[in-house]
């Protein structure tokens, strides 16, 4: 899943990729580098991240999902909106990824039955402003199985097709470093709940301060080597798909993963 931040303040290419045109080119150049699908989003979750309005996020995603859509790529919303969600799958969208797992808006969930799109359901707790006071686990692989769990009844409760679902197990949201490590060393219990399992590990900050030096973290845009490393041991382990910065090199990861025969990938459209 190649990520397209249409947004001024992302922790990653925060406003590179702002202007409609830009963003465009960005995602075309994300597919020809061998994306299967893209992530279109027009809010920043990054912690502290202050939300635009609803009329400020349409404004920046609709016309490149519209022209991204026309290419025949498959396209997904990040949103956790669902008047945003609705408009960008009349755009063209076929996915809803919801960072809050419809907890941001119940809302959401009906109308991702509704439109009967795929829906990628993360672990949440809060939004970005004071979500990392949450990061309270006694056990933090069952805990955030167990919650999403929780979330994925409610979900089907209201009407989302059981085989739309995938789960994002949320490194990095309400989530420390040493939580997110624990996460990727225990993966069974997400794993174990029977969902395709979306993991968005790319240029995180729990890896700029395995890397840092000298106390000052990894800037962002040089933690690429280290998501590789892990979309290799996330492939090795047979998961549904990883959400990147750069494609390139994760797809090279994954092929030669599948080539050696370690893993059961499989592309979202199969």
């Amino acid at each position: 899943m190649g990520v397209v931040n249409v947004t001024p303040d992302s922790f990653s290419d925060g406003g590179r990729w702002l202007e409609p045109v830009d963003a465009i080119a960005h995602g075309r150049r994300l597919v020809a580098e061998g994306a299967d699908l893209l992530d279109i989003g027009g809010e920043s979750t990054r912690p502290g991240a202050e939300r635009p309005t609803e009329a400020e996020e349409l404004r920046r995603v609709l016309p490149v999902i519209e022209a991204l859509a026309a290419t025949g790529v498959p396209i997904s919303i990040d949103t956790m909106r669902p008047a945003v969600a609705a408009a960008a799958c009349a755009a063209g969208a076929r996915m809803v990824n919801d960072v809050s797992g419809g907890m941001a808006d119940p809302a959401m969930l009906s109308t991702v039955a509704e439109l009967g799109v795929g829906y990628v359901l993360m672990h949440w707790r809060g939004h970005a402003l004071d979500m990392q006071q949450r990061a309270r686990y006694g056990d933090v692989a069952a805990d955030v199985a167990g919650e999403l769990a929780a979330q994925v009844e409610r979900a089907l409760a209201a009407g989302v097709a059981e085989d739309a679902l995938v789960l994002d197990p949320g490194v990095g949201f309400a989530k420390t470093a040493a939580h997110n490590w624990e996460l990727l060393t225990h993966l069974d219990p997400v794993a174990a709940l029977g969902f395709p399992v979306l993991w968005g590990i790319s240029r995180k900050a729990f890896l700029g301060r395995l890397l840092a030096v000298d106390g000052e973290l990894r800037p962002a845009v040089q933690r690429d080597d280290a998501s590789v490393a892990l979309t290799t041991y996330l492939a090795l382990n047979g998961v549904w798909g990883v959400r990147t910065h750069t494609v390139r090199p994760h797809r090279d990861a994954v092929e030669t993963v599948r080539r050696l025969g370690r893993s059961p990938v499989v592309h979202p459209d199969q």
